[in-house]
């Protein structure tokens, strides 16, 4: 009789790992499983090797962000909605600390490499809205505002996973509002927008 694989296992290590990895833990198969109570062997059960569990753990930080991104709710206001998905970045880094960092550690694979892709597509997408609604100039290129806005995210999200307070994240409301507006939207209109879309 074949076992099924139980899925809380699964999280259970790639989290485990995630942890280890961000605290600069030597991971080895004995120190990741020890004091859970599953046994080395789960490791090949369900990642194959220890190189399939650092593929498995940067893509699950791809897979949350993509679900955390996917449950916006988009609104007849793009810009509003560029603002809701920088705060949910935000909110997916702070919820998952580990895995956040190590989403962005090239030393390792993704199982799917189109993963990171397609949550800045998210982004792009986006930008494109905002372009078709007359909110930015038609000149302006989708992927490098997609980027900086990202870039946004990403910075906040360090600095209060780091030294600064949460406090912070209100930072991205002055930053989101000067970078849209560079892409020609109306500074009132804007800063009225990102207001309403800018809850991590």
């Amino acid at each position: 009789m074949v076992r099924t694989k139980d899925p809380a296992v699964r999280s259970l290590l790639i989290d485990r790992a995630a942890h280890m990895l961000a605290t600069r833990q030597p991971v080895t198969l004995r120190s990741l499983v020890d004091g859970t109570g599953v046994s080395t062997m789960a490791v090949y059960t369900y990642f194959g090797s220890m190189d399939g569990l650092w593929r498995a753990t940067r893509q699950e930080g791809f897979t949350r962000l993509a679900a955390r991104l996917a449950a916006v709710t988009l609104s007849e206001d793009p810009v509003r909605d560029l603002a809701a998905l920088g705060a949910a970045y935000l909110s997916n880094a702070l919820d998952n600390p580990d895995l956040y960092r190590v989403m962005f550690d090239a030393a390792a694979d993704l199982e799917d490499l189109g993963a990171a892709d397609r949550t800045l597509h998210c982004l792009v997408s986006g930008v494109d809205r905002a372009k078709a609604a007359g909110r930015f100039r038609e000149d302006v290129d989708s992927l490098e505002l997609a980027t900086q806005s990202w870039t946004v995210g990403h910075g906040l999200a360090s600095l209060v996973a780091g030294p600064l307070p949460r406090q912070a994240l209100a930072h991205g409301v002055p930053l989101l509002t000067a970078l849209f507006t560079s892409a020609g939207d109306d500074p009132d209109q804007c800063r009225r927008s990102v207001e309403g879309g800018w809850h991590p």
